[in-house]
């Protein structure tokens, strides 16, 4: 399966901010470059800066939202995405991917994806990694299951949980922080003198982190979480960016439709104020009962 021409857009939108990133090693100035010599920068609403200013979520961490209308294929843009940012690091570095999800459903059906030799997204994440690729749950990787020391350094490693499996608030959030000796191998890479945890072995590992409906982790305990992870880069995918969001790439639901990705009729009304949304509504509502 290859890329739609829209989600290219993503991936080359993507490419132009990481450019960016490397040539001012600043992520703000890379922010307003990006927008300000982007062919299609919208008009700047504020004197002097791109779309608005880069919001400082994860200090010292590029910290960048994709907006993709729902259906437009978000998970097999990230897929593409992976290969895209590490290859703007160093060759050596550790590869690990953190893949957040904010639902069990979505979970599951995540990983099975993933895991699957037979599945698109799989077949894309193995063509760009030379098929040295595991993806792992959190129960696997609490025991230490196929991952380990060796392991990270030979292979793309994706984690792939939900956000509320990590969060402190609960005893299974908790596993994460605790010492567990099915990860000792890992005291090569940090140190005897550590106690090892999933999330000190994450840390180190200084992974991507991908934020799926990025639009359910906004709370200040989200963001701890992150923090928490120590990432290289966070990429967020969502369909309703909050007000917090680093926006790089716009895709309007009417490129999905010229795709076939949308089957029913899509009409789009730019509105000023949400009274306005509101009374168009009630008007459609009207015209729709009228007609049946």
């Amino acid at each position: 399966m290859e890329l739609k021409p829209y989600q290219q857009q993503v991936i080359n939108d993507l490419s132009l901010f990481l450019e960016q990133i490397q040539e001012t090693k600043n992520v703000n100035h890379s922010f307003y470059n990006f927008w300000a010599k982007h062919p299609r920068t919208p008009l700047f609403p504020f004197s002097g800066t791109a779309i608005e200013p880069y919001k400082n979520n994860v200090p010292r961490v590029p910290h960048i939202c994709v907006k993709v209308p729902t259906a437009g294929g978000k998970t097999f843009i990230a897929c593409n995405a992976i290969k895209t940012i590490f290859d703007a690091f160093d060759y050596d570095r550790h590869k690990a991917v953190v893949w957040l999800v904010p639902s069990i459903t979505i979970l599951e059906q995540t990983i099975k994806n993933l895991k699957d030799p037979t599945h698109p997204y799989r077949q894309k994440i193995n063509s760009h990694f030379g098929n040295k690729v595991e993806v792992f749950d959190k129960s696997a990787l609490l025991q230490g299951s196929g991952f380990n020391a060796t392991s990270v350094q030979e292979q793309l490693n994706i984690f792939v949980l939900s956000f509320d499996s990590i969060r402190t608030a609960n005893k299974e959030g908790r596993k994460v922080y605790e010492q567990n000796g099915s990860l000792q191998s890992f005291e090569s890479l940090l140190g005897n003198d550590e106690e090892i945890s999933l999330m000190k072995v994450m840390h180190y590992l200084n992974p991507l982190v991908i934020v799926d409906e990025s639009h359910n982790a906004e709370t200040d305990l989200s963001v701890d979480m992150l923090k928490a992870f120590n990432p290289c880069f966070i990429l967020d995918l969502t369909a309703t960016p909050r007000k917090n969001s680093n926006i790089i790439s716009f895709i309007d639901a009417l490129e999905l439709k010229r795709e076939n990705m949308v089957k029913l009729p899509v009409i789009v009304y730019n509105h000023q104020d949400k009274t306005e949304v509101i009374n168009s509504s009630l008007q459609l509502q009207k015209r729709l009962e009228l007609q049946a």
